[in-house]
Formats: structure tokens, C-alpha cells, sequence
């Protein structure tokens, strides 16, 4: 069972909120918040696996309230709802490590889907918010693209196809699973990724993949692209890309 806990200043939105969670019987809302202050509060004392934070409430904001819990409470992950005149607010928990944005009108199943991803390891970011994000950061678009590619360069074929499932929203489980390995081998692949660029976790690492257009090459379930030729980690050759193989960060 997923405990989560939902934090909205608006009543109408946190019945609705809970209306959609509800409807998995794998999801619990344990506690629901009307602001920063009162969501810390009740995490402290139920202690879920996801909160649900809105970005902007009273006495206490969502993403002070993120910090917090992040500081407090590392086991909970952390989850923006947003809302599209929040660009501002979306670029600074980006920046603070929260561990997805999901849209208050976004798709009531990618609500559930962001929930379980989080709470599996993965991160929650909705494919509208995360081209938002890339377009608010600042900077052409093209030299963001090729700068993104450029950092992303000095990964193996292995760790590129770790990041592009990652970036697709796979659980570090799902992501094991298409590439034949046990889940400490992705755990491990990510957290060396993450160390090697400076990454706070796995949203941003998301977000440089989608800058960089990575996500596109994630391999299909049976280890193949997405159009379904074979691509890299196929099974029986060990997960590494062949001489012949083309290299995503070249033209």
C-alpha cells in the first residue's frame, strides 16, 4: 500500500485529488493538508511515502515546504502539483531535487501512474510539464539541446540506456526488467550517473535527457528501439552497444 499525503489550500481540489487516488486500491491518503505548515505537520506524524504538495499556499509555501521534508523526512518523496502560470515556481523545485511535477489538469491515470513511480524510485514528470520546464530554464533551445548532449556525452551505451528509460518514466524495476539485469544494477547505474554530473536526482537527470533528446532512444520491452529495430542492451550481448550501432549524440 502507497500512504500518501495531499497538501492543497483549496478544498474542491484536494476531493478531487483524492477522488482520483482512491479509485487504486494500491493508494492510501493518509492525511490531507490546507497548507505548507500543516502538511509538514501531519508528515512528521504519518510519515507517507508520497506527499503531494501544491506549489503556492499559505503560511507556508509548497516548495518550502518540499525543503523541509526533504530535510526531515528523506524517506517521503516529494511531489509538485502545478498548474501552467507557475512557471517560475516549477524552474525553483527543479532546482531543490522534488521528485516529480505532476499538472493539477493533467490525465487523472498520470496521476497515478507519477504516484507509483515515485514511490517505486522513479520520478514523476508529466511529458507536458517537463517540455514547460525545458522552455522556462532560460537559453536557446538548440544550444540547450547540444549542450545537454555534450554533458550527457562520456556515458557508456549502458548508462545512456538506463537515462533514456529513466527519462520515459520507468521504475528503477521496469527499467531492470527491459535490460535483462537485477534492480541493484540499475540502482547502481543511476546513482554513478548522478554523481558523475553533478545531479541532485533522478528528475533533473530526466530533464537533461529530455534536453538532450535521449529520451526518444529508450529501448522497446524487448530490448529493441522504439520503432522496433534492434537497439542496444538486446539480450545476449550483454547490454552493450555493437561497433556498428549508431551513437544517439552524433549526426
Amino acid at each position: 500500500m502507497i500512504r500518501v499525503l495531499l497538501a492543497d489550500d483549496e478544498t474542491m481540489i484536494r476531493a478531487g485529488v483524492r477522488a482520483i487516488l482512491t479509485t487504486d486500491p494500491g493508494i492510501e491518503v493518509v492525511a490531507e493538508a490546507g497548507d505548507g505548515h500543516e502538511a509538514v505537520e501531519l508528515a512528521r506524524l504519518h510519515r507517507p511515502d508520497v506527499a503531494l504538495l501544491d506549489i503556492r499556499m499559505p503560511r507556508l509555501d509548497g516548495l518550502a515546504a518540499a525543503d523541509e521534508l526533504r530535510r526531515t523526512l528523506p524517506e517521503t518523496a516529494v511531489v509538485m502539483l502545478t498548474t501552467f502560470s507557475e512557471d517560475d515556481y516549477i524552474a525553483r523545485a527543479l532546482g531543490g531535487g522534488v521528485g516529480g511535477f505532476l499538472l493539477k489538469s493533467g490525465d487523472p491515470r498520470e496521476l497515478i501512474a507519477g504516484v507509483r513511480a515515485v514511490a517505486a524510485g522513479g520520478a514523476a514528470l508529466s511529458p507536458t510539464v517537463a517540455r514547460r520546464v525545458i522552455d522556462t530554464l532560460g537559453g536557446e533551445r538548440l544550444t540547450r539541446a547540444a549542450a545537454a548532449r555534450a554533458r550527457l556525452a562520456p556515458l557508456t551505451g549502458r548508462e545512456r540506456e538506463v537515462v533514456s528509460l529513466l527519462a520515459a518514466g520507468c521504475s528503477n524495476q521496469e527499467i531492470a526488467a527491459r535490460m535483462y539485469v537485477v534492480e541493484g544494477t540499475v540502482k547502481a547505474h543511476v546513482s554513478a550517473v548522478l554523481g558523475r554530473l553533478g545531479l541532485r536526482n533522478r528528475v533533473q537527470l530526466a530533464v537533461l535527457a529530455h534536453e538532450a533528446g535521449l529520451v526518444g532512444d529508450a529501448p522497446g520491452p524487448d530490448g529493441g528501439g522504439p520503432d522496433g529495430r534492434p537497439g542496444p542492451g538486446r539480450p545476449g550481448d550483454g547490454g552493450r552497444a555493437r561497433p556498428g550501432d549508431p551513437d544517439p549524440f552524433r549526426a
